[in-house]
């Protein structure tokens, strides 16, 4: 596996655009748009600078769309950012810790994680895929588009260990200090999240296990 860390820097246009299965990034500093465009398997990791005394996840760390067209890989971004998060998000999965307008836009698979607050507008245009958001201060109702997915709790243990274990890969990641505090009142943090789910996506899952279920009943007859 190829690794390349970059320290104290801001991090160019593109950063980790297209890259490949293998291949990690870590950057301590921030970067500017389009970081992960059409991520196809690698790994970016972007923090502050360690010296920093600010809070992470009251900044803006990255630029806007992020993760555009990302087909596969892994993003941690201790920090928020900026508008169009996972646009056209494909099948990678991204942990953030908040986000701007239009989150998750016509997203088709893969996964986002968002441990913050998010501008307006999330999930227009999302047929696939889940985002597991932290709505801590009870807002993110008026701040989705539900014409194309529904909010869920979080009770089913699949999700749950799925969730949970993205939060912990984030803080050995980045070592961030608000992912380490939900973990640590996890029963109470788990209450906080809405699993925002694609209607059309759910019934097709659900129609995928019905039919395996079909298939297992016919060959035990």
């Amino acid at each position: 596996m190829r690794k390349k860390k970059f320290s104290t820097c801001s991090g160019w246009q593109s950063l980790g655009a297209w890259l490949a299965k293998g291949v990690t990034i870590e950057l301590e500093g921030d970067a500017n748009d389009y970081v992960g465009k059409g991520l196809s398997g690698g790994k970016i990791t972007v923090y502050p600078d360690r010296r920093s005394t600010f809070n992470a996840e009251e900044n803006i760390l990255i630029g806007n769309v992020a993760l555009y067209g990302a087909t596969s890989g892994k993003a941690f971004f201790r920090g928020m950012a900026g508008e169009r998060f996972c646009v056209r998000n494909s099948g990678a999965v991204a942990v953030v810790e908040g986000v701007g307008d239009h989150g998750c836009e016509y997203m088709t698979n893969g996964r986002a994680v968002i441990l913050g607050t998010t501008g307006r507008n999330f999930a227009a245009g999302m047929s696939g895929g889940i985002a597991y958001v932290y709505d801590e201060k009870e807002e993110f109702l008026t701040k989705c588009n539900l014409a194309m997915v529904e909010l869920e709790e979080l009770t089913d243990p699949r999700d749950i260990a799925e969730l949970k274990s993205y939060i912990e890969e984030h803080v050995q990641m980045t070592q961030s200090t608000a992912a380490q505090a939900i973990l640590k009142d996890w029963e109470n943090a788990l209450r906080k999240f809405h699993k925002v789910m694609p209607k059309d996506f759910k019934r097709a899952l659900a129609q995928m296990a019905a039919e395996v279920n079909k298939r297992v009943e016919v060959g035990h007859g």
